[in-house]
C-alpha cells in the first residue's frame, strides 16, 4: 500500500502552486475546474511520484468552508539529508516563510524543521 495523494484546501491556488514548485520541486498538472460548483484544483507531483492535490472552492463563505472542510495536522516532505533540511529551511526563511521549528533531532528519531505554507498548513521537512 502507499498513499496515492494528499489533498489540502488553499485560499490562493496559484500562490500555493508556485510555493510547492519553487521550494519543493513539484511539477504541476493541468488546472481542473468545475465552474458550476466553483471548484478548482491542481495535482502536484514530486520527484518520487508522490502527489499533492491543492484545491480551492469559490462561492462559499469562510465560515462555511471552516465548518465543512478541516485541514490536515501536517505532512512531511523528505529532503534526503540533514544538510538539505538545513539548507531548505534557510532558503524558506530568506523568503519570509514562517519557521515554526528549527532543524532538530526529534524524540522519535526524525531530523526535521517545521514551516508553514501560504495557507498556514504545517510542513515537516525531514531526512
Amino acid at each position: 500500500m502507499k498513499i496515492e495523494h494528499i489533498a489540502i484546501w488553499t485560499k490562493e491556488l496559484e500562490v500555493s502552486r508556485r510555493f510547492y514548485a519553487q521550494f519543493f520541486g513539484a511539477k504541476s498538472g493541468e488546472k481542473y475546474e468545475n465552474k458550476i460548483k466553483g471548484f478548482s484544483s491542481y495535482f502536484l507531483t514530486f520527484e518520487d511520484g508522490c502527489r499533492l492535490e491543492i484545491m480551492n472552492l469559490k462561492g462559499k463563505t469562510e465560515k462555511e468552508i471552516d465548518t465543512q472542510y478541516r485541514g490536515i495536522a501536517h505532512f512531511a516532505i523528505s529532503a534526503g539529508k540533514k544538510e538539505a533540511v538545513n539548507h531548505l529551511t534557510e532558503l524558506l526563511r530568506g523568503q519570509g516563510v514562517p519557521i515554526l521549528s528549527e532543524p532538530r533531532e526529534t524524540g522519535d528519531g526524525y531530523y526535521e524543521s517545521v514551516v508553514l505554507d501560504p495557507d498556514g498548513n504545517r510542513i515537516e521537512i525531514t531526512v
